[in-house]
């Protein structure tokens, strides 16, 4: 905070900034750098009640491949595009938002009757308008009756989740997208597996972003919900939305300050870029 309320005074100084212009270039690209420190935000963080749990709070669904990625008989990381086509892709930001959305601003009650179609509906509606950067108190939070959980309920209503919950389009115009344009430093990545532990010991659940740009080998979101630490490396155990099965792993090098992820169906392996998003205000 000490540093924003320094901006106005170096951007006020005109006649310095008249005589030697770079002064003028300084102030903005300064300016431009608190935007991309991680976090953008300042404060303590709240403590969730309880931890994210995989078997509870994630959808029954996958975000589906619109590609079927595989190593060509030169050893090529490739694709061809799946046949028949996904009905349901190109959502992962949106899964993972949901998700987020679901733990922080809804609670599931099966002491209450179940409801009809149409309520479902308008309660599905209230956590999308949520604010995913905010967890609610228990008391404020929104009821969904006759159901245990999430991953239960997206079973019953997959289909209205799947329409109710944003289209395609908001993975790709995801406020934060900006960020990754911008080089990752070894320090960012190191100062956001800190970020990350801080926020998982207040059970609260990161969505990051994965990149490599300007590669686009990569460019996905997960939900960060555990970690084991080692002295080497940290762990970090992921709910991906391509795989509502079982969580997968995100892996922090102590040592060169680097995530990797492991190969799977959509990506050969290695080195990403990591940030968070729906966090903060630029995010």
């Amino acid at each position: 905070m000490n540093l924003l309320r320094n901006i106005p005074v170096c951007l006020s100084r005109r006649r310095r900034a008249q005589r030697n212009p770079l002064s003028r270039v300084a102030s903005l690209l300064f300016a431009l750098g608190l935007l991309v420190l991680p976090g953008c935000a300042t404060g303590t963080k709240p403590v969730s009640s309880r931890p994210f749990s995989f078997a509870h709070d994630t959808f029954a669904y996958a975000n589906e491949l619109v590609w079927v990625y595989y190593h060509d008989a030169n050893g090529k990381w490739t694709s061809t595009k799946r046949d028949p086509k996904p009905e349901y892709s190109q959502h992962c930001f949106v899964v993972a938002r949901t998700a987020r959305q679901f733990f922080y601003a809804a609670r599931f009650d099966t002491n209450l009757p179940v409801a009809d179609d149409k309520t479902y509906l308008r309660l599905i509606r209230k956590v999308v308008n949520a604010n995913p950067k905010k967890l609610r108190a228990e008391e404020d939070r929104i009821v969904i009756p006759g159901y245990p959980d999430l991953r239960t309920f997206s079973a019953a209503y997959e289909d209205t989740l799947k329409a109710e919950c944003g289209g395609a389009w908001q993975s790709y115009f995801q406020c934060g997208h900006w960020r990754m344009v911008f080089p990752f430093s070894r320090r960012h990545q190191a100062a956001t597996a800190t970020e990350l532990v801080e926020s998982l010991e207040a059970k609260l659940v990161p969505v990051v972003h994965l990149a490599c740009f300007p590669s686009l080998a990569i460019n996905h979101a997960v939900l960060v919900i555990g970690l084991r630490e080692e002295p080497d490396r940290i762990e970090f155990s992921i709910y991906d939305p391509n795989y509502p099965e079982a969580p997968g792993t995100l892996t922090y090098n102590r040592t060169n300050r680097t995530f990797s992820l492991p190969a799977n169906t959509y990506f050969e392996g290695g080195r990403v870029d990591v940030y968070q998003i729906y966090h903060g205000f630029c995010y």
